[in-house]
């Protein structure tokens, strides 16, 4: 009897690349050595970029979950199926977990998070710390100056307006510890009692110093204490007869009293708090920010997060919070629209006051003065959406328009415009600028410093060549596939025939294809709505001039020459402010001070003899030596 015939199991295949069941097959792989700890968790796609950025009390519980399509939205599938690897961090607390989300997501940028497209920062009012006689200034950016920080307030505007009453009001100095020191008699600001003239002792230390420790206490809050102060001491001075002094305190307490002035959006309770509305609709979202500090109300800015359709408010202001305080501190106060998710709102409060270094409260009023200011604030954001929306429609109209007018397969979805600028050659800058269906974006736009030495001054032909060359060589290594929106759908170049071919002959060198490519030269006489458009395989031609799509074409060339002039400007003022003895190594700030000091210019240094800069302060025989041998090499 023959043993019976053992057929073996076949293999399953594995899913399809791409696929639900594929990106779940990775996950599921990643889960079985997955913590139950809190961290953080990115999704990444085949090219290494990272697709999504989560964190979770419990890693394992909170990931298994995109295993399962019925529990996850459509664009979280889609998400799941590009997945073909994970990243872990863990951390000690769930904290620290939404603390680094927020710290990734900003930085990565995920194109599947919801998003907080922002890339203006806030400008700030600074009393320093780092001068005897403190200044009142504007700061923005990183806060690495010694001194106290003030606000955010929402633009430059209404940071300049506050800083022009509280001159008024504290008659402290605002020029720069350059012209404090060199000044011999009061410039016009003392003239016209906005400063008390500490650079030329016209008050003494201790009077100006209690003039700082005034607009502390009103910056801090304590706006009531200061004006009845100054009111106590106006009347005293009046008593006194001294009207001059009383008439001095009254303009201070009226430069007060202008700050703290009714304003269209104001409550009488709220001391420091921002305000923020949602509103969504047509899949999109705004959200409106009122920030009040010191009892003012400092202003109000829109933001437009992005992949938000699909999205509870709840979750929308959550994912908000969390990025939006991320590099800025938090009020004591935060009133919101919509209540969030108990979970959410505890785990944020935690986050906000540990990094506050004080209690931080999260309000959705329903009721009273606070709800009114939330109430104002959604009419913002509604507002604001709608025109947004309004815009983006003339905006993808004109897109559509382009894409008819130049022969695309469909409307471009990202337009890059190319500039040169320089003098007869000099401080040569290319500038890119970018356009999208939101209009333009700006934190996309690029700058290049021509660094080739074989160009003759003046090859505007040779710039553009290295410009476009950089900018695709490093498309091609950054985004190989065109999957993460770094690729033009259509690339415009100021100039005409010439700019053309050598565009033309880069993508062919680098094998760029399906990228649409114009150049715009300007038509006789330079006349604006003249313009010509060149293209390969195509006669020129030009538009009507009150043609939609010809206005839009000459903003686009418009704003790509303004930012090409304008990082030109920038490159040629740094290399004004520059100096020959910058080139020398071992040469800082306070031995090129002493060569200056002793020779008189950089010239000067140039043409000493070494025995002359031996005899320099701090200038030893060795390196006396390596400055005559930089200025006279092979002598």
């Amino acid at each position: 009897m023959s043993a019976p015939e053992i057929v073996p199991e076949e293999t399953p295949a594995p899913p399809p690349a791409g696929s639900f069941a594929a990106g779940a097959l990775v996950i599921e792989g990643t889960l079985k050595t997955m913590p139950t700890s809190p961290g953080v968790y990115r999704m990444l796609d085949k090219s290494g970029g990272v697709l999504y950025v989560g964190k979770a009390k419990n890693l394992k519980k909170r990931v298994v979950a995109y295993t399962k399509p019925e529990r996850i939205p459509i664009r979280i599938q889609r998400m799941v199926s590009q997945t073909v690897s994970m990243e872990i961090v863990t951390t000690h607390t769930e904290v620290e977990a939404l603390l680094l989300e927020a710290n990734l997501i900003k930085r990565l940028m995920p194109r599947y998070n919801i998003l907080l497209k922002d890339d203006k920062s806030f400008p700030y009012i600074l009393v320093t710390g780092d001068h005897a006689w403190p200044q009142l200034v504007k700061h923005r950016g990183a806060r690495g100056r010694k001194g106290e920080y003030f606000g955010p307030f929402a633009s430059a505007n209404a940071v300049n307006q506050t800083l022009g009453f509280l001159q008024r009001a504290f008659l402290l100095r605002s020029c720069t510890d350059a012209v404090f020191q060199s000044r011999t008699r009061p410039c016009l600001l003392f003239q016209i009692k906005r400063c008390s003239a500490p650079c030329v002792d016209r008050i003494a230390p201790d009077d100006y110093a209690q003039l700082v420790e005034q607009a502390r206490a009103f910056l801090s809050g304590q706006s009531q204490a200061i004006q009845q102060q100054l009111a106590k001491h106006m009347e005293e001075a009046a008593e006194r007869l001294a009207y001059e002094e009383a008439a001095l305190f009254r303009d201070r307490i009226r430069a007060l009293t202008r700050i703290q002035a009714h304003q269209d959006i104001s409550a009488q309770d709220v001391d420091e708090a921002d305000v923020v509305a949602l509103h969504q609709a047509g899949g999109s979202a705004c959200i409106q920010v009122f920030f009040f500090r010191s009892g003012c109300n400092f202003g109000n800015r829109s933001f437009f997060p992005a992949q938000t359709q699909d999205e509870s408010p709840e979750d929308v202001l959550a994912a908000f919070l969390g990025q939006f305080y991320e590099d800025k501190p938090p009020p004591r106060e935060i009133l919101l629209s919509n209540a969030l998710e108990p979970a959410d709102e505890a785990l944020l409060i935690e986050a906000l006051s540990q990094k506050a270094g004080r209690k931080v409260a999260i309000n959705a009023p329903q009721r009273g003065d606070r709800r009114k200011l939330i109430l104002h604030a959604y009419d913002n954001a509604r507002e604001a959406l709608s025109r947004r929306m309004a815009e983006s429609s003339a905006q993808r109209k004109l897109l559509e328009g382009l894409g008819e007018l130049f022969g695309l397969d469909q409307a471009p979805e990202r337009v890059e415009v190319y500039d040169n600028s320089h003098i007869q050659g000099t401080n040569a800058v290319g500038g890119m600028i970018v356009a999208g269906p939101d209009g333009f974006m700006k934190n996309e736009y690029r700058k290049f410093n021509i660094r080739s030495e074989d160009l003759t001054p003046g090859d505007d032909y040779g710039m553009m060549r290295e410009v476009l060359t950089r900018r695709f060589k490093r498309a091609q290594k950054e985004d190989p596939d065109r999957d993460q929106g770094a690729w033009p759908d259509l690339v415009l170049i100021d100039g005409g025939r010439g700019q053309l071919n050598v565009a033309l002959e880069v993508f062919a060198e680098l094998g760029v294809e399906e990228v649409g490519l114009v150049s715009i030269s300007k038509g006789p006489d330079r006349n604006a709505g003249r313009e010509r458009f060149h293209m390969e395989n195509r006669d020129s031609f030009t538009l009507p001039t009150n043609d939609p799509v010809m206005y839009f074409l000459q903003r686009l060339r418009d704003e790509a020459h303004r930012f090409a002039i304008g990082s030109h400007r920038a490159r040629r003022s740094k290399a004004i402010g520059a100096s020959p003895l910058d080139e020398l190594e071992g040469i800082g700030p306070k031995r090129k001070k002493a060569l200056l000091h002793h020779f008189g210019s950089a010239k000067g240094v140039s043409e000493a003899g070494l025995a002359d800069l031996q005899t320099v302060e701090g200038i030893s025989e060795a390196l006396a030596k390596k400055i005559y041998d930089h200025f006279h090499p092979g002598g």
